[in-house]
């Protein structure tokens, strides 16, 4: 067995959210980082600073844009099930696996994802509330 840090193979070991946010903004821009990620910061009043400030604080917006970063800008493929249950930058990327160019992405495209998210959130509702039980038996 080696001494080497499996985290090494993620592109975010080591690279700070500021380095993250740069990059992702430079190439796609905050208007479709918002169309694709549904996050405020990239759309009122958009900056480096203010999103920084904000993704810092919130942990569910800072790992949908690192996993973004890693699935999107890296276009890594998709990780197995165990490891999409961690934080991003805990994932074990496999030795041999090399970051590509950046997906391309559009605001089509984010449009069809959020009618697709939304569908699967309406099918979770119904599911959950047709599963529920009468708290009062058969009265």
């Amino acid at each position: 067995m080696t001494n080497e840090n499996p985290y090494l193979t993620n592109p975010l070991h080591g690279t700070s959210l500021t380095t993250v946010l740069n990059e992702i903004v430079e190439h796609y821009g905050f208007p479709l980082l918002y169309a694709y990620l549904n996050i405020n910061c990239f759309n009122k009043n958009p900056s480096i600073i203010a999103s920084v400030k904000f993704l810092k604080k919130t942990q569910w917006a800072r790992e949908k844009v690192e996993s973004f970063y890693l699935y999107q800008y890296k276009n890594l493929p998709r990780a197995s099930d165990r490891e999409f249950e961690k934080p991003p930058r805990e994932r074990i990327i496999p030795h041999g696996i090399v970051a590509k160019e950046p997906a391309e992405l559009s605001f089509e495209d984010a449009e069809n994802l959020r009618v697709k998210r939304a569908e699967k959130t309406r099918q979770r509702a119904t599911n959950r509330s047709s599963n529920k039980v009468n708290p009062w038996g058969n009265c």
